[in-house]
């Protein structure tokens, strides 16, 4: 990100961490607290800048010795290869996961990372919360490609009705892809395992009523199972086919045979419990977007720049509740947990200020 404005200081992140320089001292630290994993995920525009084609020896060389680090110091790497950060070449070439072309492209550059890497690395994450990258970039708006459609957001192009569908869609067969590679020709001598990392917030009825408590259902079945329903049964769920409708992509026979058990375990980044209330008036609505499609009055975002931010472990516990009865009990693992204190005001007007499409100031 290179866009000033976007913070308090309008400061860039082309400088954050800096671990690219400080990767020794940041092992040392881990080390000394006792860490015995370290999840980190390699940008696909540091290791191929252009998308496809060569890679750059510079990020090749940084990340072998990242690795090589870790593992003198006895912690293991967890590896995430796509993580929000889609190079800008495939994304003005054929507007990046709006495009089944971003498929192939993404196999391939995870098979560089299978090629580079994966005779250390142990755990590969596929794909980074694809259920938030779809719906903050190409619903709303407010992460990149920043797409959107009114009412929905303030965007110079895009369709929040259609687009988050069509990325989520491409984004499940890339994932399904770069695994069945992975297993066709790497994990027999690398023995790794790979898997995918999903947002999971957990939705929880606004009131006591049956039609609050039907919307959290819902909003639970376009969260998670948008994407583990895909993973474990070969389709979407029901609630999404008969609520989105033609707007919602179809998968081949092929492509629903590729996607049940493409995976070893399933990450996720739990934080928050998320309100729903029943929105039923958005069946009479022109045109829906993620959100009106369930029915469902349930947008974190809104939750955030309102200040209403709910942190609960027995969420927690449902979650996993939920992914053991309803998809068979996989392999999870929490890939982030935590909850904000300090400065929790500052943070809550910075992201409110963000979302809201200004800018924030000193």
């Amino acid at each position: 990100m290179s866009m000033a404005g976007y913070s308090f200081d309008k400061s860039t992140a082309d400088i954050s961490a800096d671990q690219y320089h400080h990767y020794k001292d940041d092992v040392k630290l881990m080390h000394e607290m006792g860490l015995d994993a370290y999840r980190f995920s390699i940008a696909w525009p540091r290791l191929i800048p252009d998308g496809r084609g060569e890679i750059n020896p510079k990020g090749l060389e940084y990340y072998n010795n990242l690795i090589d680090e870790l593992i003198r110091h006895g912690i293991e790497p967890h590896v995430t290869i796509y993580h929000f950060d889609l190079p800008q070449s495939l994304q003005d070439e054929y507007n990046g996961l709006l495009s089944p072309r971003f498929i192939d492209d993404y196999t391939a550059y995870a098979e560089a990372c299978f090629k580079s890497f994966g005779d250390r690395v142990k755990h590969w994450v596929t794909v980074n919360e694809p259920n938030i990258e779809t719906i903050g970039g190409l619903d709303s708006g407010v992460l990149p490609p920043q797409r959107c459609s009114h009412p929905f957001g303030n965007c110079t192009w895009g369709d929040s009705t259609t687009e988050p569908y069509i990325a989520a869609h491409h984004l499940l067969l890339a994932h399904a892809s770069a695994v069945s590679l992975y297993r066709a020709k790497y994990q027999a001598t690398q023995r790794g395992q790979i898997g995918i990392t999903l947002l999971g917030w957990w939705h929880e009825p606004a009131t006591n009523s049956s039609e609050d408590a039907a919307a959290a259902m819902r909003m639970n079945d376009f969260h998670i199972g948008w994407f583990m329903h895909p993973l474990v049964y070969g389709d979407y769920p029901a609630v999404m086919r008969s609520r989105v409708g033609a707007r919602l992509p179809d998968f081949t026979a092929e492509q629903s045979k590729k996607l049940p058990g493409s995976f070893d375990f399933v990450g996720f980044n739990h934080y928050l419990v998320v309100r729903a209330r029943a929105h039923d008036s958005a069946f009479n609505m022109k045109q829906r977007d993620y959100y009106a499609d369930a029915y469902a009055i349930a947008n974190p975002f809104d939750d955030i720049q309102e200040g209403r931010l709910e942190y609960a472990p027995w969420a927690l516990g449902r979650l996993l509740d939920h992914l053991k009865l309803k998809y068979g009990n996989p392999p999870v693992m929490i890939h982030e947990n935590g909850k904000l204190k300090k400065k929790k005001k500052k943070m809550i007007a910075a992201y409110a200020i963000l979302l809201s499409g200004d800018k924030l100031t000193p």
